[in-house]
């Protein structure tokens, strides 16, 4: 059987515009990895490795991987020990559609 090549993006889009529950959970993954993708390049801007947030939160090396590996989701505790890790305020701003 060959491969047919598949576009992710596109199978998304048409997903999204004819199953309303597919397109509400998409959007709200999304801003999981928005805000963890925020943390990681945080992180590595400072020079921080995973094992020095681990110290600074006291959580160990492996969650902090698995968070950003995107295996566990954080609880809004542990996204705030993250940040005062980094140093940096959690904010909420109304969305401009």
């Amino acid at each position: 059987m060959p491969f047919v090549q598949v576009n992710i993006k596109d199978e998304i889009k048409e997903k999204c515009e004819t199953d309303p529950e597919f397109k509400e959970i998409w959007e709200e993954s999304r801003m999981e990895y928005r805000i963890l993708g925020e943390l990681i390049k945080l992180r590595k801007e400072k020079g921080l490795t995973q094992a020095d947030i681990a110290e600074k939160t006291g959580y160990n090396q492996q969650a902090i991987s698995r968070i950003e590996k995107h295996e566990h989701s954080p609880t809004l505790k542990t996204l705030c020990s993250l940040a005062n890790a980094l140093n940096v305020d959690i904010q909420l701003t109304p969305r401009h559609i």
